[in-house]
């Protein structure tokens, strides 16, 4: 799936909500599901969802390294992670009720998800002049403490939309120090999205869709100096800033 399309997909999601949460403002009255749920001072919540996570990589381009007999020699190696990757993600939340329209979330989530990044040697280009391509498998799973603000529209029948901000700060638990790039061990993302409440009879059923954007650089740059095949050098250092993104379409049942 190119990323036109993936943009495409997200886009829809987003206008399909949006319907959704208008269509239910054109409704007549019904009587309510669960009334009085909103007014819980706090309350419990599980999560599960899936995602697309792509990562922005800087290109330095041209530059000079040293192979194992001391000689230096120019590289010039591009990496990018052609596609978005998907994966999914499970936590539990704890929400707290602010006022009639806002309420603060706290989320320990899990995200597990797989990027596949290409590497384009064009020092050592092919037989058929190409460049060279090498591909790197880089596995994540993050932990990570979501802490939302949410501002909800008034209730009407069994639906509420509503748009929610905040941050996540993370923890990769998963790294390899064979791999050409390394990812450091946290990171912070800033996040925005929208959603809607459904009042079902016995629980509250509410799909939420969600920008997530690393605000640090979350390259190991020490990485490099650490890697003992000098043959992996050129595409190590190939880039000197990542920025991890996230399109997170999460359901919360509470």
């Amino acid at each position: 799936m190119t990323k036109r399309k993936q943009y495409l997909l997200a886009a829809l999601a987003i206008a399909m909500l949006f319907l959704s949460s208008k269509a239910a403002f054109a409704q007549e009255r019904k009587v309510e599901n669960r009334p009085y749920t909103d007014l819980r001072p706090f309350h419990f919540g599980v999560i599960v969802g899936t995602h697309f996570q792509d990562l922005e990589l800087n290109n330095v381009g041209q530059i000079m390294l040293t192979d194992q007999d001391g000689r230096e020699y120019q590289s010039v190696v591009s990496v990018d992670q052609d596609r978005w990757d998907p994966g999914f993600q499970i936590g539990v939340l704890g929400e707290a009720r602010l006022g009639t329209h806002l309420a603060f979330r706290l989320a320990p989530v899990l995200y597990f998800g797989t990027r596949h990044l290409q590497f384009l040697n064009y020092s050592k280009p092919a037989e058929d002049g190409t460049p060279a391509e090498v591909r790197q498998t880089l596995k994540s799973v993050y932990i990570g403490a979501v802490t939302d603000i949410i501002f909800s529209a008034k209730r009407f029948n069994n639906h509420r939309p509503y748009i929610v901000a905040g941050l996540t700060p993370v923890l990769n638990l998963t790294s390899r120090d064979n791999d050409y790039i390394r990812l450091k061990k946290s990171d912070i993302f800033a996040s925005v999205g929208i959603g809607c409440d459904f009042y079902l009879p016995f629980f509250k059923f509410r799909p939420e869709l969600k920008f997530m954007y690393g605000l640090s650089n979350s390259l190991d740059k020490g990485h490099v100096s650490r890697i003992k095949d000098v043959n992996k050098l050129p595409y190590a250092s190939a880039t000197d800033k990542t920025r991890s993104k996230l399109f997170c379409l999460s359901f919360y049942f509470e």
